[in-house]
């Protein structure tokens, strides 16, 4: 059985595949869900294969939505957000490349989520920043 997570409110993860190349996910979306946010992976870049469902996006301030069968792909720096506003769950497999410290970062979420981990959840964001890190302004 592949590890699953649930990382934010509606978004669950289950792990396809990690190596040192890449880490793939199938990420379901729960339906009615809110923009996270604004956000960019300073050395990683994503894709994403939608395979059910619509996710609407936001990238760079242009909002957009991708669908069953569209790919999107988002180099390293990219700010965007993504999430599913519709009335249906969406699946979509996100592939992060290198794979990095990826895997831990989703971890430390999903034990947030449970309410387990860290006293002060602030310090997770410097300490994964080489993954994740929040747009300014």
């Amino acid at each position: 059985m592949s590890e699953q997570l649930r990382i934010g409110p509606g978004t669950a993860l289950r792990v396809l595949e990690r190596n040192d190349d890449a880490l793939e996910v199938e990420a379901t979306y729960e339906p009615g869900g809110a923009p996270p946010p604004a956000h960019f992976h300073p050395a990683q870049d994503e894709r994403f294969e939608v395979r059910a469902g619509e996710i609407q996006t936001r990238i760079d301030g242009q909002d957009g939505s991708i669908r069953a069968g569209d790919v999107l792909e988002i180099p390293r720096g990219r700010v965007h957000q993504m999430w599913n506003a519709g009335d249906e769950p969406a699946v979509v497999v996100w592939r992060t490349a290198p794979a990095g410290r990826t895997l831990e970062w989703f971890r430390e979420l999903a034990a947030l989520q449970r309410g387990e981990g860290r006293e002060d959840p602030a310090g997770v964001l410097d300490e994964y920043a080489d993954v994740f890190r929040l747009a300014s302004g």
